[in-house]
């Protein structure tokens, strides 16, 4: 018996022979079962440039709250992190004395008003006898001079009440606005001169991202342009900002200038201090074609493609079409060549097709 080898088998002719058919068949029969994928229409957008810049939170008013007046700190009611309302108080200073002057004016108005009373009661006694001639004209005069003074002593004690009055609230040092104590500058007991901070007072409701921005995008940025942040601390967040303004003075020695992006801070994200990366999405005036990033296909030689969904005969077929790609922006990318506005392209299941090979749309994504 002889013994026969897969070298032999292979190399006799009827075994070759259908070892060649079957070889020839297999793209026929690869393309007879219809390729399942996704589609996205091409369209016809503003291009967009994005541009990302770094930058930090800061807070459109943080300010070192300080006393208007000298005096001894009596009580330090906040601590660093406590928020505050508007008009809130932060301290108090010693107000004994002060209250003490308030009511010796207070003492001194009242005994001006009960002698302006007493003078012009005089007064118009001296005008009836006057008229009758049992009072002389000097007389007269003379009560009408001392009205005059006793109004303007009352006049001068009641500014001097209010002086008082207003010294006693200055006592009380509140917040100029709502706010977080962000530090401490003294403690109670401490004496204070006018001006010295007490606490410095930070606003976060009203918070801002700089960014250096180079001086060749000043032209571009204006005021309303689309932002997307995402917080170095947070990196899986994104928030939605707008440029608020760009500052025109640039920095001589760095050739940027300073750019900032409102964004919502309700759910408490931001904090001033905090670094941050920005997209600016800066239109470009023109519209081309536009597809999805997921269209694209890469070629080793450097050729870039996508697959498009073509109707002939009734039947779907797959069309490989060679494309010159512009500017990517926002998970798309601006198409300058090769594609034309209608146009179907495959965004899933792109990766192994062949030319006129028949495809099965299941999902569009336009």
């Amino acid at each position: 018996m002889h013994s026969i080898t897969l070298k032999t088998l292979l190399f006799t002719p009827v075994c070759s022979g259908l070892l060649l058919f079957l070889l020839s068949a297999l793209p026929a029969y690869a393309q007879s079962g219809a390729a399942r994928v996704s589609v996205a229409a091409v369209e016809t957008e503003e291009i967009v440039e994005q541009l990302t810049l770094t930058g930090t939170v800061t807070a459109a008013r943080r300010s070192p709250i300080s006393s208007e007046i000298a005096g001894k700190i009596a009580q330090l009611q906040v601590e660093e992190g406590d928020r505050i309302p508007s008009g809130g108080v932060l301290a108090t200073l010693d107000a004994r004395r002060a209250r003490l002057a308030s009511r010796q004016a207070q003492a001194a108005m009242r005994q001006a008003e009960a002698e302006l009373v007493d003078a012009e009661r005089r007064l118009e006694m001296a005008r009836r006898l006057a008229e009758r001639r049992a009072v002389s004209e000097d007389e007269r005069g003379t009560l009408e001079t001392e009205v005059q003074t006793d109004r303007a002593v009352l006049e001068r004690l009641r500014a001097e009440a209010g002086e008082q009055a207003l010294l006693i609230d200055m006592h009380e040092i509140r917040a100029p606005f709502a706010g977080v104590v962000a530090q401490r500058f003294t403690e109670a007991g401490a004496w204070v001169e006018p001006g010295d901070p007490v606490v410095e007072l930070v606003d976060l409701d009203q918070l801002r991202i700089d960014v250096a921005a180079p001086q060749e995008f000043y032209p571009r940025l204006a005021g309303g342009a689309r932002a997307t942040v995402r917080l170095d601390a947070q990196p899986g967040s994104a928030l939605e900002g707008t440029l608020l303004s760009a500052v025109p003075v640039a920095s001589p020695g760095s050739r940027t200038f300073l750019a900032r992006i409102v964004v919502s801070n309700e759910n408490a994200a931001l904090m001033p201090g905090l670094s941050a990366k920005v997209t600016l999405h800066l239109p470009t005036g023109n519209r081309h074609p536009v597809i999805p990033r997921d269209a694209l296909i890469r070629h080793p030689d450097g050729r870039t493609t996508a697959w498009v969904v073509v109707s002939a005969g009734g039947a779907l077929t797959a069309q490989e079409r060679n494309i010159v790609t512009g500017r990517a922006f926002a998970g798309r990318v601006e198409v300058r060549r090769g594609l034309s506005d209608g146009d179907s392209v495959v965004t899933e299941g792109n990766e192994g097709l062949q030319p006129g090979q028949a495809v099965e749309i299941v999902r569009n994504a336009s």
